[in-house]
């Protein structure tokens, strides 16, 4: 019985590594900048909220499932940037780090990868509803910070309309806000208008 719980608390270590994985994206109005781990419950708390205000028969359990798995590969890889250059290739040293994590002798959690893996490729409704809120959540983060992370890093909104793209096909209600806060933003000045 000690030796499990030693093994499942050595797991949970292993797993607390992700509040060390700092983002770009700034919180509170640009009070600081967010790490992994908050987005990670925070994108678990909106996936669950939309789900419900979507009423579309979302399987609510996998989905949170899903967001508190979707950046768990940033524990061994770092977070990378949404409008970095490396963004395309980032999932191969994500899922190795997953796989690395999932093997840890105090696991017990049996679906880690394979879960992983489903919000990556985002086949089933719920990845794909989480993939629309992962974009949704730093995109207000830099609404509410006026846009600080988009200065900080010269993004412009083509950019930005390139990256949110597929949410038309996914939600167009969420596409239609997005559009309007992007409108603000340019006119704000927080987002360059190329």
């Amino acid at each position: 019985m000690i030796n499990r719980i030693t093994k499942i608390s050595d797991f949970m270590l292993q797993l607390d590594a992700l509040k060390s994985v700092n983002r770009r994206t700034y919180i509170n109005g640009g009070e600081r900048v967010e790490n992994s781990a908050e987005h990670s419950w925070h994108l678990s708390m909106a996936c669950w909220a939309f789900a419900e205000m979507l009423n579309d028969d979302y399987d609510v359990p996998k989905l949170i499932k899903l967001a508190l798995l979707h950046d768990l590969g940033e524990i061994g890889a770092g977070d990378t940037f949404l409008y970095s250059s490396k963004r395309d290739s980032a999932h191969v040293e994500e899922r190795e780090s997953v796989i690395q994590i999932a093997s840890h002798p105090g696991n017990p959690i049996g679906d880690i990868v394979e879960l992983w893996e489903e919000q990556e490729t985002g086949k089933s409704k719920e990845a794909k509803l989480l993939k629309v809120i992962d974009r949704l959540l730093p995109f207000l983060h830099n609404i509410t910070s006026e846009g600080r992370a988009w200065k900080d890093n010269g993004i412009h909104k083509s950019q930005v309309l390139k990256m949110h793209q597929f949410i038309e096909n996914e939600n167009p209600e969420i596409y239609s806000w997005f559009i309007e806060k992007i409108g603000y933003a340019v006119e704000q000045g927080w987002l360059k208008d190329s």
